[in-house]
């Protein structure tokens, strides 16, 4: 192998915070030599900034700084980015708070003053603990379809990639239009079984009937319509990963014979009496808060711990809106090819349009908004009107079904009352309820009938 087809090992990024800039010097001196790449930050709040720009792979802080101090920059980190190892500088009069914080996740302290060959074993010995896979986290493409810079989602990422290691099975939580399919897909990429089937369902689009021929296969003659043996998603997923989406919304009695599946690691279709043994890896998600499922009878708890032995939570898009120029710019990119529109990019109001909506449609609903104001736009560039337009018709259709039932009522009762000129009596009648019950429904909408008359 010659020279040019050699490709330089990866730098290993550390962030150091201290707020002695001579302290920092020494140390980014220490660690660039070793080979590590280095930077600096000369506050916690500064640091805290740094992270959730970009991530380094190591965080070094002094414990006592002006304003916030290590132990609370790393009690920040910790909360938000669990997986991110800190070691902490500290004078001995100190080294109690910092065993206290090893205590609660802290990796490592070291006393000052300390010599290079002390530190350096340190993180080297930090570096050995972050798993392979995470030491170099831009190789491979396993997580390609998923468009983020937040450091949220970035965190929620690192924690899919550990596990994606082993063959445990994963709960996957988020609202609907999160991406949780991309998700598990992401999973399957990283695993062993990439080369294997991925095989999605989704548990809440398939009538109950079904479902369980679909997913554990029929013999011929199993009942009307099975003219053939049917294999079923675990069978044909052998080797590989099932999704089952919107486990939430899976039948009682299938969840049973789900459980039976999962405890015994085989499968038996309808109307045989054969069992196949089963080699796959389960990953289910779930927009509804299954602990609740679970109280209301709804959701077998039994079967909830043996699918969330790891759960992952996918934030909404509200609570990473970093993410909302990369990902238009991305839709806009892919669907101004699908329909052939030269279109430069979102007016700059258009873009705060975008960054300040609600989105309870999440990234499916920011995708729809793109497509539509692609498809409608006549310029060069998507203005803020088009894209408020199209939030606006977007967000009808993410109303809860409380504020739809109430829209449709209101809506309902101005109609009849317009037919019947605002006369009670007669609007109580043709909507087959009583003057006192309809008197109430006017109440709670706050209608007028007198000023129906005056409606065109």
């Amino acid at each position: 192998m010659n020279s040019t087809q050699l490709t330089a090992a990866p730098k290993r990024k550390i962030l150091i915070v201290d707020d002695d800039p001579d302290l920092l010097r020494l140390l980014s001196i220490r660690l660039e030599s070793a080979n590590f790449e280095v930077e600096s930050a000369d506050s916690a709040e500064a640091a805290i900034k740094f992270v959730s720009m970009e991530r380094p792979q190591l965080v070094i802080t002094d414990m006592r700084m002006q304003g916030m101090d290590g132990i609370a920059l790393f009690e920040r980190i910790h909360r938000s980015v669990p997986t991110l190892p800190v070691i902490m500088l500290t004078a001995h009069g100190t080294i109690p708070d910092a065993v206290n914080a090893m205590q609660r996740g802290l990796f490592g302290y070291l006393t000052k003053p300390f010599d290079s060959a002390v530190l350096l074993e340190h993180v080297e010995r930090a570096f050995q603990f972050i798993p392979a896979a995470l030491r170099n986290p831009e190789t491979g493409d396993w997580r390609a379809d998923i468009i983020t810079q937040s450091p949220v989602m970035e965190d929620v990422l690192t924690k899919a990639r550990l596990v994606a290691e082993g063959d445990a099975s994963v709960l996957i939580r988020g609202g609907s239009g999160t991406g949780k399919e991309l998700l598990a897909h992401a999973i399957h990429n990283a695993s062993h079984r990439s080369q294997r089937p991925f095989v999605a369902i989704n548990c809440a689009a398939i009538p109950e009937l079904l479902l369980e021929s679909e997913l554990f296969g029929h013999t011929k003659g199993a009942f009307t319509g099975a003219v053939r043996d049917h294999k079923g998603l675990f069978q044909s997923a052998i080797g590989g990963t099932v999704f089952l989406d919107e486990i939430g919304d899976m039948p009682l009695a299938l969840q049973s014979k789900l459980l039976r599946v999962l405890q015994e690691k085989q499968v038996t279709p309808v109307g045989s009496t054969q069992t196949v043994p089963l080699d796959v890896r389960i990953i289910s998600a779930t927009h509804r808060d299954l602990k609740e499922e679970i109280v209301a009878g709804k959701f077998r708890e039994d079967i909830y711990y043996r699918l969330n032995v790891v759960e992952l939570v996918i934030p909404p898009l509200s609570e990473r809106r970093e993410d909302i120029p990369l990902l238009s710019k991305y839709f806009l990119s892919m669907l101004s090819g699908k329909y052939n529109r030269k279109i430069n990019g979102f007016s700059p109001d258009a873009m705060n349009k975008l960054i300040e909506a609600p989105w309870p449609g999440n990234v499916r609903q920011l995708q729809n908004v793109v497509e539509q104001s692609v498809v409608l736009c006549t310029t060069s560039l998507i203005s803020s009107v088009l894209v408020q337009n199209t939030i606006h018709i977007e967000a009808e259709m993410f109303v809860s079904l409380e504020e739809g039932k109430n829209r449709f009522e209101r809506d309902y009762l101005i109609r009849i009352l317009k037919i019947t000129e605002g006369n009670v009596t007669q609007a109580a009648k043709l909507s087959k309820r009583n003057r006192t019950e309809f008197y109430k429904l006017l109440q709670k909408h706050q209608i007028t009938p007198s000023l129906i008359r005056q409606l065109p």
